[in-house]
């Protein structure tokens, strides 16, 4: 049986932004987020409750419900991490759009590695484990704009590589706004914002830009598989 999909692969921006006809593709949306061509508008608005976190009203949301949330828009970014990383790297000319491209040596002292003891990691507390990821992924929405902006001037023609970008740092912002939640409702303490970036320096050049890129989308993927695993942890702990 063929699933249909309403979403292309790294354009969430143009589909809540235009209603374009839909074509059918590789990626899989949470169960609520699937609807025929002809129900657009609700699939909209199901789309719209994973990235933005939910408004405060009467009846404070549970633990469980922010923890499912936040793990449903997670599983959903994982599928497109990879993609975004190999569009990325194709974009760029040699050596990063060679086959096997790897360079694992690169950091930034901006962006938090995901890279973790598996002892330390698993015994962090609740509150340890939010503060890191939601660190993480403040890093993670500026990095992004920066990337953006600097493919902008690099790659003008590459709208596909643009579009993915700026989805990557929506889908960012979106977890973060659930991992806040989360910390709500648990009753946590919230970490300072924090100006991640610092100061830039605007005269890097075109391959300093390109790494920075490099390294950004590769720790765009690896986040999100590790928010993953604190997600799966804390839906266990406190169960629906």
């Amino acid at each position: 049986m063929r699933t249909e999909h309403w979403l292309h692969d790294g354009e969430i921006v143009e589909a809540l932004e235009k209603d374009q006809n839909p074509a059918s593709a590789s990626l899989t949306l949470p169960l609520c987020c699937k609807a025929s061509p002809r129900d657009r508008v609700s699939a909209h608005l199901c789309l719209l409750t994973l990235l933005l976190p939910p408004l405060s009203s009467a009846v404070p949301i549970s633990p469980a419900e922010s923890i499912s949330q936040a793990y449903s828009l997670a599983l959903y970014m994982q599928k497109n991490t990879s993609m975004l990383l190999q569009t990325y790297l194709q974009y760029q000319g040699s050596p990063f759009s060679d086959p096997g491209f790897s360079a694992p040596e690169l950091q930034l002292s901006s962006l938090p590695p995901a890279t973790a003891f598996f002892k330390t990691w698993r015994t962090l507390d609740d509150g340890e484990r939010l503060s890191l990821a939601q660190g993480a992924f403040l890093a993670l929405t500026q990095h992004l704009q920066l990337v953006r902006d600097d493919q902008s001037d690099l790659n003008p023609g590459s709208p596909i590589l643009l579009a993915q970008l700026g989805t990557a740092r929506l889908r960012a912002q979106g977890l973060l706004g659930n991992m806040a939640a989360i910390m709500t409702a648990l009753g946590l303490p919230m970490p300072p914002e924090e100006d991640t970036l610092g100061l830039v320096t605007f005269g890097a050049s075109a391959f300093e830009r390109k790494c920075l890129g490099y390294v950004v989308t590769r720790e765009y993927g690896h986040w999100t598989d590790r928010a993953v695993r604190d997600l799966a942890l804390l839906k266990a702990k406190y169960p629906a």
